[in-house]
């Protein structure tokens, strides 16, 4: 789960990482009484929405009177903020944050996020400040500090060190950046994080540190025990189609291809794009529909894969274990006919009641195409997709 920028300043901060004061607006009243709250000489109107290169699509202003912040406020809310991460279609921006300016001697980065491969949390770090990090380690890799803490160890001032050094930090500023990185540290373990990110950090003219900005992402397995923190999730900002295959417990991401794919597991899913691929097709999502789904739930993620105007045809994947297959062939055939399939359907069935489920498929007298094994299912709708067209 994604929340705002403002939202995670807010939970930083209770933390002990410094940030700086800022407030959220709806409106452009809402925002100058912000501004005048705040106190100037300078404030910083950011757009709130979870992508980022904000300041490159004109969703960061910084600005020197009251009035400013109004028009500011005024012009970015509602607008359709387009960015390397939105895509073309931008997203609206439906509030803003209006912060105090800050005097900015050197820009930073530094993130913390789960390396898989190591089971530790890892923290990164750049003297890059306010570049995407991904365009520092294609330019500049040696310039990218990492170090793993074990989190039987837990996080200590010697490790907030040999990073502050690294980040050519030095005085007081090495004290404050031990302070700073013990905090965000705590405020990883302690709310579940998946990523904290602060980009940039920044050193003041007077040695302190501050987040001047501020991702972060969380691990939805762990909500239940934040429910503050889920209370922050804005569904404005995500998928439609996702959203709505949670609510039906379906594991949902679209992607951008034209191959709709419904399986049941996470790893027969990846196994099954995988070799879409290798086909010469491009898969248009990742579903897995789960070990125990019922015929409603594979008629809804039939009607959420064709809810992509970009499905030419659905692969159906699965493998009868807890999950019965002659469940899943009344579920194809019963989607099927509600939602008026009018795309080449291929489906692959292995497992417990499999002549079953290939019986109910051939008595459908539907257009279903039935698959060997799952090469044999992936180039058949590759081939399909492609005569189709």
């Amino acid at each position: 789960m994604n929340i705002h920028e403002y939202q995670a300043k807010q939970l930083l901060a209770k933390h002990g990482v410094t940030v700086p004061s800022g407030i959220v607006a709806y409106t452009a009243a809402e925002a100058e009484a912000a501004a005048k709250e705040l106190g100037g000489p300078v404030w910083v109107v950011k757009a709130q929405i979870h992508a980022g290169g904000r300041g490159k699509g004109g969703g960061i202003r910084v600005v020197k009177s009251v009035d400013d912040v109004r028009a500011a406020a005024k012009d970015m809310l509602g607008m359709k903020l387009v960015t390397h991460q939105t895509g073309p279609r931008g997203k609206e921006v439906k509030r803003v944050y209006i912060e105090q300016g800050c005097d900015i001697e050197r820009e930073l980065y530094v993130a913390a996020l789960i390396d898989r491969a190591l089971s530790e949390i890892t923290f990164i770090a750049s003297t890059e400040g306010g570049m995407d990090i991904e365009e520092v380690a294609a330019t500049a890799p040696e310039k990218i500090l990492r170090f793993a803490i074990d989190p039987a160890v837990g996080m200590h001032p010697f490790h907030a060190r040999k990073l502050a050094f690294g980040l050519g930090l030095g005085g007081t500023q090495v004290g404050a950046a031990v302070r700073f990185l013990s905090a965000m540290y705590t405020a990883f373990t302690n709310l579940d994080a998946s990523l904290v990110e602060i980009n940039p950090l920044v050193v003041t003219g007077t040695g302190e540190l501050i987040a001047l900005d501020a991702k972060m992402n969380f691990d939805d397995n762990a909500l239940f025990r934040h429910k503050d923190v889920e209370e922050l999730r804005d569904e404005d900002e995500e998928d439609p189609a996702e959203l709505e295959a949670a609510r039906h417990d379906l594991n949902y991401i679209k992607l951008d291809g034209n191959i709709g794919c419904m399986v049941n597991g996470a790893g027969l899913a990846m196994a099954t794009m995988d070799i879409i691929k290798l086909y010469g097709g491009e898969p248009a999502n990742f579903l897995d529909v789960g070990g125990g789904a019922t015929r409603e739930r594979v008629t809804e993620a039939f009607k959420l894969i064709l809810s992509d105007a970009n499905v030419e045809g659905i692969l159906v994947n699965i493998f009868g274990g807890i999950m019965r297959c002659d469940v899943i062939a009344e579920g194809v055939v019963a989607a099927a006919r509600e939602v008026s399939l009018n795309v080449p359907l291929v489906v692959r069935l292995e497992g417990t009641n499999v002549e079953l489920g290939n019986e109910i498929l051939s008595k459908s007298g539907l257009a279903i195409v039935s698959a060997a094994d799952l090469a044999d299912a992936a180039a058949k709708i590759v081939a399909a997709v492609e005569e189709a067209s």
